[in-house]
């Protein structure tokens, strides 16, 4: 394999360092070759350079999954991009040999989770959705790891009532409780009730309702009741980690069975502050990972078009100064992220 420029974890738990000898991967059949032009930042990559979330014994390794670039090589049987088209894709960090990650000069793409970049939006734009939007999409529309609404290119959706349903986002000030509110709106979930975040910018994607989420359990209980009364069994819950899943569960339907959906699948949840019995509900760990799962593979298929017709937008993000691979620049952001310090989604220009 030829060389490229790379970060790499080479130890976890100590700072992301250069290398110059990264090898160049070689795309599969249903693979593209992208030079990468953006990567973007997200919390966990912090868990994965500290922690060694997924990764305990698999080093060195890249991060950065929000991948945007230009197509240099496509595998044999890729269908819909030519080499030299721009396009974002979801980094897969379980690719064996992590060649799917931002941080480096080159970068392989599955073709079911790419796209190319709208003409409306640049490389910034579109690295403000792969990873957020998918946890989101996957949360909301999978049977299996989310709340099983029915997705609108499904046969489901053509009679199912989204105007007559409720859904309860917790963590409005999240970019995937952002992206779920849109999409709520996008399949057209009648009452869209949000707590925390900011109540214009919300309510401009589509919430009907949003909440102060401080004040106290018994303050923040009454709110969500007074907002959907008895009625949701729908939750999607983008913050909150076993400690604290409570609150959505107890706003839950007493008379239906209902799901939340949880983003931060840490182990069992607490039942101690839990007001419904085991029976009358389930959590779903959201694992927001879209290679492979047919509810995140149709959603890339659609993204194109919904960022084209304005359905989905993409979110506030900071581009680091300079163009290149910055070790130094990346570990302070990284370190933010684990220090507790607001972190606005940070992208670094790989190259133009």
């Amino acid at each position: 394999m030829s060389q490229q420029t790379a970060l790499l974890v080479e130890e976890f738990g100590k700072p992301i360092i250069k290398s110059t000898t990264w090898p160049i991967p070689t795309p599969s059949s249903t693979q593209l070759l992208l030079r990468v032009t953006v990567a973007a930042l997200n919390p966990h990559d912090q868990k994965m350079r500290d922690w060694g979330i997924w990764f305990k014994d698999d080093l060195p390794l890249t991060i950065a999954n929000d991948v945007v670039g230009v197509v240099e090589k496509i595998g044999s049987d890729i269908t819909k991009f030519k080499v030299g088209d721009r396009v974002f894709t979801y980094g897969n960090p379980f690719e064996k040999g992590h060649w799917q990650n931002g941080l480096a000069q080159y970068s392989i793409a599955d073709e079911a989770c790419t796209a190319k970049v709208p003409g409306n939006l640049n490389d910034h734009d579109v690295a403000t959705l792969p990873v957020n939007i998918s946890a989101s999409a996957i949360g909301l529309f999978s049977n299996t790891h989310g709340l099983g609404i029915p997705a609108p290119w499904t046969d489901e959706s053509k009679s199912f009532d989204y105007d007559n349903t409720t859904l309860l986002v917790i963590g409005g000030g999240s970019n995937c409780g952002r992206f779920a509110v849109q999409l709520a709106k996008l399949v057209g979930i009648g009452e869209i009730v949000v707590l925390g975040g900011k109540e214009e910018e919300l309510k401009g994607w589509g919430a009907t309702q949003v909440l102060n989420r401080h004040g106290g359990d018994e303050a923040v209980h009454s709110r969500i009741k007074s907002a959907v009364g008895d009625d949701p069994i729908y939750v999607f819950d983008a913050i909150n980690p076993v400690e604290t899943l409570y609150v959505g569960i107890n706003a839950l339907s007493s008379t239906r069975k209902g799901r939340v959906a949880r983003l931060i699948p840490t182990g069992p949840h607490e039942t101690a502050k839990v007001t419904k019995k085991e029976h009358e509900y389930e959590v779903k760990d959201v694992f927001g990972i879209p290679n492979g799962k047919p509810v995140g593979e149709a959603f890339w298929a659609n993204i194109d078009e919904y960022l084209r017709e304005g359905k989905i937008v993409p979110l506030k993000y900071e581009v680091a100064d300079g163009v290149g691979l910055d070790a130094g620049k990346v570990n302070e952001v990284l370190d933010r992220y684990r220090d507790g310090k607001r972190v606005i989604q940070t992208h670094f220009r790989v190259s133009e």
